[in-house]
C-alpha cells in the first residue's frame, strides 16, 4: 500500500504540534540565549579588568558603526529565539495543563521540581527585567546616565556602578533576576539533555550537578557586579 509523502512543512507543523516538538524548539533556542547569557556575563565582567577603561573599550568596539550590521543581525536572532521560546514555553504548558489538571503528589527530587514549578513565572519575570535593564543602562529612560566619552562610545564602567550605587532597590531587583535565572537556566539546561535524549541512571546525577554549577557560576558572576557596586569595591 503506498503512502503519500507530507510536503516538508507540513510534517514540520505535525512535528511541533506534539509535546516533543515543542520541547526541542525550547532546548534550541534555549542554546542561543544560554550561549548570548554566558557571552553577555564575560563582557560585563571586563568590569574587574586592571584597565579601567577596558569595559568601556569592548562597548565602544560594540556600538561601533562598521559593526551595525552584525550587532542588529544578533539582536534579530535573539528576538526570534525568545519569541519562539516563549510561545513554546506557553503552549507546553498549556497542554501539560490539559493532560494532567491534577498535578503529581510525590515529587522525586524536590530541586528539579521547584526549578521546574517557577519555570512558568520565573520566565516572565526575567523578560520584564531585560527591558527594564535596557531602559536602565542602554537607554537612560530610569536613571540619567553618564555622557558618552565620544561618538558611539559610551561610559558603560560610570552607568553600571552609578546605577546600582545609587540605587540600591535597583540593585536588588537585579540580584533577584539573577537568582530567578538561576533556578530557570539549572531546569534549563538539564531539560534541555533531556530533550536530547541524553538521560541515563549512571550520568543523570553528573548532568544535574553541571547544570546547578553552570546556573550558579553565570548568577554569582552577575550578581557580583551590584554588590560590588554597592559595597564601593568598584570605582
Amino acid at each position: 500500500m503506498s503512502s503519500i509523502a507530507m510536503p516538508p512543512l507540513s510534517r514540520a507543523i505535525h512535528f511541533y504540534e506534539a509535546p516533543i516538538g515543542k520541547k526541542a524548539v525550547m532546548a534550541a533556542t534555549g542554546i542561543v540565549l544560554f550561549g548570548y547569557v554566558v557571552g553577555h556575563l564575560l563582557g560585563n565582567l571586563q568590569i574587574y579588568s586592571s584597565n579601567p577603561d577596558q569595559i568601556n573599550r569592548y562597548a565602544a568596539f560594540l556600538h561601533n558603526p562598521l559593526n551595525a550590521v552584525a550587532l542588529w543581525g544578533v539582536r534579530a536572532v535573539l528576538l526570534l529565539c525568545v519569541g519562539l521560546h516563549i510561545v513554546a514555553a506557553t503552549q507546553l504548558w498549556l497542554q501539560n495543563r490539559a493532560a494532567r489538571p491534577i498535578g503529581y503528589c510525590k515529587k522525586d527530587d524536590l530541586p528539579t521540581s521547584y526549578a521546574a514549578r517557577t519555570m512558568i513565572w520565573s520566565g516572565p519575570i526575567i523578560g520584564a527585567f531585560v527591558v527594564f535593564h535596557v531602559l536602565h543602562l542602554t537607554v537612560g529612560s530610569v536613571t540619567t546616565l553618564a555622557p558618552d566619552l565620544a561618538a558611539n562610545a559610551p561610559n558603560v564602567r560610570a552607568n553600571v556602578i552609578n546605577g546600582f550605587h545609587d540605587y540600591p532597590a535597583i540593585a536588588a531587583f537585579y540580584i533577584l533576576a539573577m537568582l530567578l535565572l538561576c533556578l530557570h537556566l539549572y531546569h534549563g539546561v538539564w531539560s534541555m539533555f533531556q530533550s536530547a535524549g541524553v538521560s541515563h541512571p549512571r550520568y543523570t546525577p553528573w548532568l544535574k550537578r553541571l547544570a546547578a554549577i553552570c546556573a550558579l557560576a553565570i548568577a554569582i558572576g552577575n550578581i557580583s557586579i551590584p554588590v560590588a557596586a554597592l559595597a564601593g569595591w568598584l570605582k
